[in-house]
């Protein structure tokens, strides 16, 4: 079952005896957990019936033994077994996999990596338990998962304050929760979130980001460039190297497949650029027309060239503080045709 299926089950009370919980993306993960840990049982019943355990700390015997218990008073009870991955002896819960008690929900939460499905252990819970594969999602999917993240606490956000969000807190999606309730806090429901909100309570500064830089590196405008850059460098945690490389990567790579899709409908090109919505292609859009193809390729470069130099590859630019190096690049790729000249 995907995340969703069973959180609209869990919703309604469709409870069943096990959830085998795994993958990689422990945010989803976690709020299944804490959903049947907070609603299945109300604060009287969990005295008797409501039991965490740690696979560090326990075996499959102990598991068994809490889990063949009956309910007191209550129609279930919860046991939770957490960092399952630890659990030294899991895979000889099979027997309790093959015949659960109908009166007890057990919750194994096993966390940043995969189980093997098709092992025996692995068919018994696929016939027998509620699996989900907690996938990790790709860095397209962010923006869309912030604003239904949003639309849950009732507030709004425009695609292009999405992508600022993900572009500065990358796809974790647990510290992209911790910072999205922080905005639902301070603004009121039915409100629609701006680049102040965000630059108030994230600390995304609205003017000076990574995707106003990408903007005015697409438009070619070295005024606004060299103003954001001089505040990079000014605030250099905020705008460490690495984020910023790896958005203008993805931004320029974008822009130079597009280069090849100058006869392609609209849908063909955000599928093959792997966009939710037609949001971001004026940018790209804007970056084609002041950028040759060759120019892109060469801008590629650039950035693969940086890249390597800001992990100290490149015997030049040791010692080179990072605010060195992206004011130099940014330069190159302003004056990329210059930069081919030379080379």
């Amino acid at each position: 079952m995907t995340y969703q299926q069973i959180r609209q089950d869990l919703k309604k009370g469709n409870f069943q005896p096990i959830y085998f919980l795994h993958g990689q993306e422990s945010y989803f993960i976690d709020v299944i957990v804490d959903f049947i840990d907070e609603n299945v049982l109300d604060e009287g019943q969990k005295a008797f019936n409501h039991t965490v355990l740690y696979g560090k700390e326990t075996d499959h015997k102990m598991v068994v033994d809490v889990a063949r218990r009956f309910p007191m008073m209550a129609p279930y009870q919860v046991v939770l077994l957490k960092e399952a991955q630890e659990m030294r002896s899991l895979k000889d819960l099979q027997s309790y996999i093959e015949n659960p008690s109908p009166t007890t929900i057990l919750v194994i939460a096993h966390k940043h990596k995969k189980l093997n499905l098709n092992s025996k252990f692995g068919k018994a819970l696929k016939a027998k338990a509620v699996v989900l594969d907690a996938k990790p999602l790709y860095d397209n999917q962010v923006p869309d998962w912030i604003a239904s993240f949003l639309k849950s606490k009732k507030l709004k956000i425009d695609m292009g304050n999405a992508q600022l969000i993900s572009e500065y807190l990358g796809a974790d999606l647990s510290k992209i929760a911790n910072e999205l309730e922080k905005l639902a806090i301070n603004l009121s429901p039915g409100a629609t979130i701006t680049t102040e909100d965000i630059e108030r309570n994230i600390g995304i500064s609205k003017d000076y980001n990574v995707f106003e830089l990408q903007r005015a590196l697409g438009g070619r405008d070295a005024q606004k460039v060299n103003r954001i850059v001089q505040y990079f460098i000014a605030n250099p945690k905020k705008n460490p190297l690495p984020m910023v490389m790896g958005a203008l990567y993805n931004y320029f790579s974008k822009v130079y497949m597009l280069s090849f899709l100058k006869r392609s409908s609209e849908s063909e090109i955000l599928k093959t650029l792997s966009l939710g919505s037609a949001f971001f292609l004026k940018d790209y859009r804007l970056a084609m027309r002041n950028y040759r193809r060759s120019d892109l390729e060469q801008i590629i470069h650039v950035l693969r060239e940086y890249d390597l130099k800001s992990k100290g590859v490149d015997y030049s630019s040791t010692g080179k503080e990072e605010g060195g190096l992206i004011k130099e690049m940014c330069w190159k790729i302003l004056h990329v045709d210059a930069v081919s000249k030379l080379s």
